[in-house]
């Protein structure tokens, strides 16, 4: 009978330890999952935006010029459809990620990263390889420490992230008035509250991933919650990355 008492405590407590460390790697997994998702994402946008930009322009000495597909492109009302189609996209997964499977969820968002790249292939016209790849390194530096804070901070960043939000509205707002001014000091002054709203919407935004895990979702919900998070937390990183561009970079 002892005997049996001891065994029975050995199993309930292995299985405390086991419940623990379950919840541990099904957490690791998931976020692992969502970090994999946003790299993907990335790294489709990075080839598409230099194919596009490779097909778009032909290098005369030291200048380029626009071939019929970049004038097409870029002189052309289709540059409209461009720059709001990846808006489209991402209003399409807003109100169907309901409605949407874990495998559409997941192509609708490589096809995001596809039409994005599509929309920033302009900016290597614009500004010089050596400044993207600066602006790109120290984005991803910046993204990083304050994604990792996110994730270890005890501190409740609830507040802080809806007054980042707040904040975004007056941004997209001064951002359309921009727009209109070609003030090259509004835009300065836009730019640099841009890296502030979204290095702090980068660390709220990996706490509410974070806390969305729960260790009874099946794959299905799992997938998805994996791919939106991946979605925030690329938006706040391509945000963060022309905002710095524009501070930052050597134009053409």
């Amino acid at each position: 009978m002892s005997n049996f008492d001891r065994n029975a405590a050995n199993r309930f407590a292995s299985g405390i330890t086991r419940t623990d460390t379950a919840y541990d790697q099904g957490l690791r997994s998931y976020l692992i999952g969502v970090y994999n998702y946003m790299a993907l994402g990335l790294a489709i946008t990075g080839l598409v935006a230099y194919g596009v930009f490779m097909s778009a322009v032909v290098q005369n000495g030291n200048t380029l010029a626009l071939t019929s597909f970049g004038q097409a492109l870029f002189n052309s009302p289709l540059r409209w459809v461009v720059m709001l189609a990846p808006l489209g996209f991402v209003m399409a997964m807003s109100f169907g990620q309901a409605r949407m499977s874990a495998a559409t969820t997941r192509m609708v968002f490589f096809a995001f990263s596809a039409v994005m790249g599509l929309s920033l292939s302009s900016i290597l016209l614009v500004y010089t390889a050596t400044s993207v790849a600066n602006a790109f390194f120290i984005s991803a530096a910046t993204f990083g420490a304050l994604s990792l804070y996110g994730y270890t901070t005890s501190r409740s960043l609830s507040a802080m992230g809806h007054f980042m939000m707040m904040a975004l509205f007056g941004l997209i707002i001064a951002s359309f008035v921009g727009i209109f001014l070609h003030s090259a000091a509004l835009q300065i002054g836009i730019s640099m509250v841009a890296v502030v709203i979204f290095a702090g919407l980068t660390a709220w935004d990996t706490q509410a991933i974070k806390s969305m895990y729960a260790d009874g979702d099946g794959y299905e919900v799992t997938t998805k919650k994996s791919v939106f998070g991946a979605l925030q937390l690329y938006l706040d990183f391509i945000n963060i990355f022309i905002a710095l561009l524009r501070l930052t970079g050597d134009r053409r």
